[in-house]
């Protein structure tokens, strides 16, 4: 959804402060390329199926915009198909600020928010009003069959664009249910295993970790935040370090798996790893989605690493795919902090599938480079073009799959780029 976003959202306003602010550089991959199909995904269907509520926004005649709260039970604003959603309107205070307003401008802005796990999908459409009188089959596609009350009218919206939004500062907030369920399952893990879960301690390391946070990156990626006892300063590590960590796999068994660190190197209070979740993988990904927990305490050995930085002042380039932009995203944070001179692309399926995208483009807006390489995506990575396009003496780091990593290596031997000069480290 990169282009639809950004040809509603860019305007040339924004593009003008963008430019001012120095992130026009990061942006401007989004608005070139194909128009895209703005078909909902699987991820975007179900959570909106899931939502209770929403912020709907229109404009009226006079400019002024109106930000509208709707409620109901959830599923209430259905996805009637991959273009379309629609929610029935029930009498309210009777002011029909929003109803008025959709009279005169069809387009409308909707918020979804989802604060437990600290996501938000933004989308934006052309809306309708429904009249029972002229369309009662498609007013009835819209009841709720847990809320008989009648029903004013309906709303209608073609969705033009949606676009996932950067969980920072989305504060967790639950609501009484929420907490009852919440409270049900510590009363039975309590009773049932929380002595065990309170006592045990992963790995045999001489290191111990403890989990004390997690965030929800994209809907496939999940960060996770570990930190020694009582606050205690951590070893120190250098970017492209990365720790070998105990998980247990759904038959029972503890098995090692290695994740590079994400955080600034300098840190000294907290290490971060980020998990992509992989159905068909081997089973250490959705064994830490399905099983981590804050608290789980894990015994592992010091970081180590064989992917490091070099020491000199040469200029370096930056390359990740996917999930590779975890051990990236360290070294760009060490590159600022000594001045170095450095570029980073970043490459994905689409903007949705970017873990730390916003991170990013806020820390490092005038290196960073995006590429999105679904169907009709903005634009593609050119590994040939950003090899080439580089100071002779600059070094190359990529991390990604391997089909990133046999690519970048072909153009470094096409364009002899030494081996010296190229390091790689893959995520299969």
């Amino acid at each position: 959804m990169a282009r639809s976003f950004a040809q509603i959202a860019f305007t040339p306003d924004v593009q003008a402060v963008q430019a001012r602010m120095g992130s026009r550089r990061a942006y401007h991959p989004m608005e070139i390329g194909a128009v895209e199909d703005s078909a909902l995904g699987p991820v975007e269907i179900a959570f909106i199926a899931a939502r209770d509520s929403f912020y709907q926004a229109t404009v009226g005649s006079n400019g002024w915009p109106y930000v509208q709260h709707r409620g109901g039970p959830a599923g209430f604003l259905k996805v009637l198909d991959a273009h379309t959603l629609g929610y029935a309107d029930f009498s309210g205070n009777r002011q029909y600020i929003s109803v008025g307003n959709l009279a005169g401008d069809e387009r409308v802005s909707l918020f979804l928010m989802d604060y437990p796990q600290q996501q938000r999908l933004k989308i934006w459409g052309r809306a309708r009003v429904v009249e029972e009188e002229a369309e009662p089959k498609l007013l009835a596609r819209l009841e709720s069959p847990h809320y008989r009350a009648r029903i004013e009218r309906g709303v209608v919206i073609t969705v033009e664009a949606f676009d996932w939004n950067c969980p920072k500062y989305i504060t967790p907030r639950y609501t009484e249910a929420e907490i009852q369920t919440l409270w049900a399952k510590t009363d039975a893990a309590e009773t049932a295993s929380a002595p065990a879960l309170e006592d045990e301690v992963l790995g045999q390391g001489a290191l111990l970790l403890t989990i004390t946070g997690m965030r929800q990156l994209t809907a496939r990626v999940r960060a996770y935040e570990l930190r020694a006892a009582e606050g205690a300063e951590l070893p120190p590590v250098e970017a492209g370090a990365h720790l070998t960590l105990p998980v247990r796999l759904d038959d029972s068994r503890v098995v090692m798996r290695q994740y590079s660190l994400t955080q600034h190197p300098a840190r000294r209070d907290v290490y971060e790893i980020a998990v992509q979740r992989d159905d068909a993988g081997r089973g250490g990904s959705r064994a830490i989605h399905n099983g981590w927990r804050l608290g789980l305490r894990l015994a592992v050995d010091a970081p180590v690493n064989h992917f490091p930085l070099h020491g000199d002042d040469r200029p370096a380039v930056l390359i990740a795919g996917g999930i590779g932009v975890t051990p990236i995203k360290a070294m760009a944070h060490a590159l600022k902090a000594r001045g170095a001179s450095f570029s980073l692309h970043y490459a994905a399926r689409t903007p949705a599938d970017m873990a730390f995208r916003h991170h990013l483009a806020d820390r490092f807006a005038s290196e960073s480079h995006f590429y999105f390489s679904d169907g009709l995506a903005a634009k593609r990575l050119d590994l040939n073009a950003v090899l080439r396009c580089a100071p002779s003496p600059a070094v190359f780091y990529v991390c990604g799959p391997p089909r990133l990593i046999e690519g970048a290596l072909h153009a470094a031997d096409a364009l002899g780029i030494g081996p010296a000069r190229i390091q790689c480290e893959s995520f299969t």
